[in-house]
């Protein structure tokens, strides 16, 4: 839709031409969701799509991946500009979260080609399922400060509750990484939905690492998205008692699921994610 209150687009080129973002002044990306509906309290934006920043980068640390890295690029569904989608195939294994992330948003080839990784971090719904896989590889965000400082937050403290996250005003989400062990474990999805093209009520992700540490993400059942560490691969009875023992305020409430079903669905979904982690570590042995 049209937003009539904004008076001035920039496009920025550098990272000074960010001082403007807070207030009335908006960070735009892929502006699928900052379009979708009126924006009475804003009258610039600030375009950071002109910064140029490759969409998915190999570093020391792991795979860095750009605030503005469309879904479709994150999937896999075209080549990231930097590196192509049989290295993150077969190279690294816990990259085989990405595409069914981005497939649990039910959204069009229009919106995977537009919308981006950062934005979906940044509107911090309960639904969002990029974030979801995010979190479960233990992913790190880098922040760019207004001060010209740089801050970085793992994943699991980013979102704090339903579109609310730990960004304070004049921040910019810069990129994600998620580190080097994560891209080698094992990982496994769930997610169950009240209708076939609905929202989801509940997504489990998990990751198995080579040394056999395994982490849960339970996300859209909940306000925020709730990680369960465990030393080795649990049992059905350890990932029955963690899911029980996530605090009940927390289970999330609206059109698509009561507190309590999510509860139940959830420690279903996570027991076969655990089942589907122990079976491979089964087969490669």
């Amino acid at each position: 839709m049209d937003l009539d209150t904004i008076r001035d687009v920039v496009v920025a080129r550098e990272r000074a031409d960010l001082a403007f973002v807070g207030g009335s002044c908006a960070v735009l990306a892929g502006g699928t969701f900052l379009f979708s509906e009126p924006q009475d309290g804003l009258d610039r934006l600030v375009d950071i799509t002109g910064l140029g920043w490759p969409a998915l980068t190999a570093t020391a640390e792991g795979l860095e991946i750009a605030a503005t890295c469309t879904l479709a690029e994150f999937a896999g569904a075209v080549p990231g500009r930097e590196l192509g989608v049989e290295v993150l195939r077969t190279e690294w294994p816990g990259t085989g979260l990405f595409a069914p992330a981005c497939r649990a948003l039910v959204a069009s080839h229009k919106i995977w080609r537009t919308a981006t990784v950062g934005g979906n971090l940044c509107l911090s719904l309960p639904a969002g399922a990029v974030a979801a896989a995010l979190v479960a590889l233990d992913g790190v965000a880098l922040v760019w400060s207004p001060d010209g400082t740089d801050r970085r937050i793992p994943l699991r403290e980013f979102i704090v509750g339903p579109g609310r996250n730990v960004l304070i005003t004049g921040e910019v989400l810069r990129s994600i990484t998620v580190p080097t062990r994560s891209l080698f474990a094992r990982t496994a999805f769930r997610k169950i939905a009240l209708a076939p093209l609905g929202r989801s009520g509940a997504v489990v992700m998990g990751r198995r690492e080579v040394d056999g540490r395994c982490a849960f993400a339970v996300t859209a059942a909940t306000s925020r998205p709730v990680v369960l560490d465990f030393d080795a691969t649990p049992s059905d009875s350890e990932v029955s008692a963690a899911i029980q023992a996530i605090d009940p305020t927390l289970w999330f409430d609206d059109p698509h699921g009561a507190p309590d079903w999510r509860c139940h669905v959830s420690g279903v979904l996570a027991r076969e994610v655990a089942a589907q982690l122990r079976a491979e570590v089964g087969d490669s042995q």
